[in-house]
């Protein structure tokens, strides 16, 4: 399949299956898995004979056919249904756009964050279970169950299409597309560092959810988070595929227009929303962007930051990065004190990090031994061999 038939069926793969389900009043199982099938015939379809004039009118019709065979249960029914297959109207998709409501379906309370995240992948991202699998490096049938699980527990709780608590699901909906990001951004494990296409998936949805709520503080939060952490992406690994901290990165190769478009975001954002976890972290992000060389960061300005956000949004995460902050701010005996007492958090009980940041700290106060045990520790702990590569070689440059 062809660069621009893949991204042109990706893009209308969510209009096409709020356009199904809506006729169908909710079906939502059934009309997910007919638009899958819409798009495997198109993409094999399309690069041979062309794209249609009307290729969402094409996709509607040919996954509402498949709905129709699916539900044959006799003659008459046949004939009943293929008159109504046929005159489904070849037009243009209705002006109303239901990707946020798809997005709040596959985020229904009833789905745990995986199931979330592989049900968002492939109804709204128009990924296939293969792919889905490939993205997350887990096996193909354990997605393809996450995907069947989630439609039965959403049809078993009663959610249907359009319903009337997508502002309430807005949160898991930012969650669950942060979480896809997050893990192409930096892959939890496996041999490779990124996995761009998850990377990639996650800003394409989060664009579109920021064109449909262009006015949300926290959508274009996380739209200019994810462009600024992913414009440093050519800088994170050396040729040879090593980890490159962020001090050490070459500043020339991040993507000048990405940290302009997520600077913008997000000083539009502060400037007339209310401050939210999203923002902040892509503020602390523009912080770190806009600095020329690492010795230029304003850290006290990221600690500023962090202190707000731990106040708001307090996490295991939050809680280390802003340990490393107050170490640039106000020295690592200080913050190795704060690591000390934070960690007794259960939430960051065994954490690789919390080895990692020790390490960090450690090596700043000239504790070659210590940082060298504590590097060690967390390569131990880590699932990812590029971090894990890293903090062997740290260990051993001691």
């Amino acid at each position: 399949m062809t660069g621009s038939v893949e991204d042109l069926l990706r893009e209308l793969a969510p209009q096409v299956l709020g356009v199904l389900v809506r006729r169908r009043g909710g079906d939502f199982a059934a009309c997910e898995d007919a638009v899958q099938e819409a798009l495997i015939a198109a993409a094999l379809a399309w690069p041979a004979d062309g794209v249609p004039d009307n290729p969402a009118g094409w996709l509607i019709t040919a996954a509402h056919r498949r709905t129709v065979d699916a539900h044959r249960a006799d003659a008459a029914r046949r004939r009943r249904e293929d008159a109504v297959a046929a005159a489904v109207p070849p037009g243009p998709v209705p002006g109303e756009d239901d990707t946020l409501a798809l997005l709040a379906l596959c985020c229904h309370p009833s789905l745990n964050p995986p199931s979330q995240v592989a049900l968002t992948l492939r109804a709204v991202g128009g990924l296939t279970t293969a792919e889905i699998a490939r993205g997350l490096l887990v096996p193909e049938a354990t997605v393809a169950q996450r995907i069947s699980r989630a439609k039965a527990r959403i049809r078993a709780a009663g959610g249907r299409f359009g319903d009337p608590d997508d502002e309430a699901r807005l949160p898991a909906v930012l969650r669950t597309l942060y979480l896809v990001f997050t893990e192409g951004h930096t892959a939890s494990s496996g041999e490779s560092l990124q996995r761009v296409e998850l990377t990639r998936e996650a800003l394409r949805l989060t664009r579109l959810l920021h064109g449909l709520r262009p006015g949300d503080g926290e959508v274009a939060g996380l739209l200019a988070l994810m462009l600024l952490t992913d414009a440093r992406r050519a800088a994170r690994t050396a040729p040879d595929g090593a980890l490159v901290p962020l001090d050490e990165q070459d500043r020339g190769l991040w993507d000048a227009a990405a940290i302009a478009e997520g600077v913008a975001l997000v000083t539009a954002a502060l400037a007339t929303a209310v401050p939210g976890p999203y923002q902040l972290q892509a503020a602390i992000a523009a912080v770190h962007a806009e600095a020329p060389r690492a010795e230029d960061t304003d850290w006290r300005q990221i600690l500023g930051l962090y202190e707000i956000l731990a106040a708001i949004a307090p996490g295991p995460m939050v809680t280390l990065n802003r340990i490393v902050a107050v170490a640039m701010v106000r020295g690592p005996l200080v913050a190795l004190e704060q690591l000390d007492a934070a960690a007794g958090d259960p939430a960051l009980a065994g954490h690789h990090r919390v080895d990692a940041v020790r390490a960090h700290l450690l090596d700043r106060t000239g504790d070659a031994d210590g940082a060298r045990e504590h590097y060690r520790r967390a390569a131990a702990r880590t699932l990812s061999a590029p971090e894990r590569r890293y903090l062997l070689d740290r260990a051993a440059g001691r």
